[in-house]
């Protein structure tokens, strides 16, 4: 029988969770074992983590019956939500809220939840520059995650808020420098002079087992994440490097975002304005130092970009 205290892990098969059962795996001679939850047992990524040793189970966000049979006898509990599944804000906070409630009834020792700033502290919905979203929201995504605290933090379950940022790997899905009419790479990047803070998402859960390997220091905190704080002519400073050839930073407006039709266009454009205006408070919780002595392995952007350069080029 095995000592080691057991970490259950939602949305094991994708980015965040993902890269803690790897963490987790990684540290064969730590303290913990993984527990995979994801909602296909059989699916290419769960059998691969399965072969690598995790215990892998079936659950859903929609079930409170199979999350709570999934966190039984778990010390630690990983719970994230994936708003762009649903695309719904009401979906999302019924989604916390079964994972809270079903972490309360197994008596999980200590929760990270993986959740984000409320971004109307910033740009009120009755700001009139920015449309309204899902009849409360300025941004949907951040600010249904920032209202699901409150479920971890009235349920009393010890809990770690672990706030994420932009993941590179956007990067890699249409959003880095693509080429224009000119002939030249240009990174549209809509930040203006202002830094964004981004991340690997790989290090969202390494950062995640170093706050679990913390023990109780970081319960009932928040510990906000970054990799690096750069602007968008830094951006484009290390994809000319990577790429070999010159990459010219023009940056759309938020309005300019928000008018181009794409999917979620007025949330993107009013993340990124929010990334913009709230750049002080949003960038200066981001403690580097921090976030690398709970994951040594932290990367920063020129690092992510030499492992993902062919990607960024075929996006």
């Amino acid at each position: 029988m095995s000592s080691k205290k057991v970490i259950a892990v939602l949305g094991a098969t994708g980015a965040q969770g993902g890269g803690l059962v790897r963490a987790v795996l990684d540290a064969a001679d730590g303290p913990f074992a993984v527990r995979a939850i994801t909602r296909d047992a059989g699916s290419p990524k769960a059998r691969a983590l399965a072969e690598r040793g995790a215990e892998v189970v079936e659950a859903s966000l929609e079930d409170e019956a199979s999350l709570e049979a999934a966190f039984e006898g778990a010390h630690g509990a990983f719970v994230v939500t994936n708003f762009w599944e649903s695309m719904s804000a009401e979906v999302e906070l019924a989604q916390a809220a079964r994972a809270a409630r079903a972490v309360k009834a197994a008596g999980v020792a200590h929760v990270v939840w993986s959740t984000l700033e409320d971004t109307r502290e910033v740009i009120p919905v009755s700001d009139e520059r920015v449309p309204v979203l899902q009849g409360r929201y300025t941004v949907p995504h951040f600010d249904a995650k920032a209202e699901a605290d409150a479920f971890f933090r009235d349920s009393g379950v010890p809990t770690t808020f672990l706030r994420s940022t932009f993941y590179w790997e956007g990067f890699t899905q249409g959003s880095g420098p693509r080429r224009g009419e000119d002939g030249r790479l240009v990174l549209t990047l809509p930040m203006g002079q202002a830094r964004l803070a981004g991340i690997a998402a790989e290090d969202i859960g390494r950062t995640a087992y170093g706050v679990f390997a913390a023990g109780e220091e970081y319960v009932g905190r928040t510990v906000s994440i970054a990799g690096e704080h750069l602007t968008g002519a830094q951006y484009a400073a290390a994809f000319a490097e990577a790429l070999g050839e010159p990459v010219d930073y023009r940056p759309l407006t938020h309005d300019q975002l928000r008018s181009l039709g794409l999917p979620a266009g007025d949330e993107l454009g009013n993340m990124f304005q929010f990334y913009v205006e709230g750049e002080r408070d949003f960038v200066g919780a981001r403690d580097l130092e921090l976030v690398r002595s709970l994951n040594p392995r932290l990367q920063d952007f020129r690092t992510w970009l030499a492992e993902h350069v062919d990607a960024v080029r075929a996006a």
